[in-house]
Formats: C-alpha cells, structure tokens, sequence
C-alpha cells in the first residue's frame, strides 16, 4: 500500500533536533544504511524514503497496511518521547514547534 505523510517538524530545527531525528530513523524496522540524506526503510514489500521539505518531514513509499499501523505509530510514539513535543500530522491540527530554546 502507497502511504505519503507529512509531520511536523519543521526545516528550520536547529542541528540537535536532526541528530536525534536520525537516531530515531536508524533506531525504525526495517532501516537500512544509506546516504545520510536519504534516509530510508526496505524490506519485502517495504520502501519507504524520508525528506525534510518546507511543510515539514515527508514519509512516503510503500509499505503493507498491517505493517505500517504498527511501524508509523512507533516512530511517531519515538520522536515525540525524542522531541518533547507531540509529533503528527499538521492537517490533522498538529502543531509545529518553532521555539527550540
């Protein structure tokens, strides 16, 4: 199944927020060493790829529907616990954090 998301971290996070954004990545099933800047997850059936675009992080590849309920609520579960504030999906009315102080 086709799956393209967008969360809410925004480009402008200093440095210390991608470096535990990317621990976060290699810490994900299915992860698999890359480019650093192309970060991305495969396996049977999986391929996934992230991007920091200018409406937040972008998630999209394929993945089965079963698997991908149980891998996006863990990586979102992650980066929340990682970033301290709640991470989802802007059109669903999560908020960015712009104040990294």
């Amino acid at each position: 199944m086709e799956h393209d998301i967008t969360l809410n971290i925004h480009y402008s996070a200093p440095k210390w927020v991608w470096e535990k954004i990317s621990a976060v990545y290699r810490s994900m099933e299915y992860w698999r060493e890359n480019d650093p800047d192309a970060p991305c997850w495969k396996g049977e059936d999986i391929d996934l790829w992230a991007s920091v675009e200018p409406g937040g992080i972008q998630i999209a590849g394929t993945m089965p529907e079963k698997i991908w309920n149980k891998w996006y609520g863990e990586l979102k579960e992650k980066l929340t616990k990682e970033l301290g504030y709640e991470i989802g999906e802007p059109e669903e009315g999560i908020d960015f954090k712009y104040d990294w102080t």
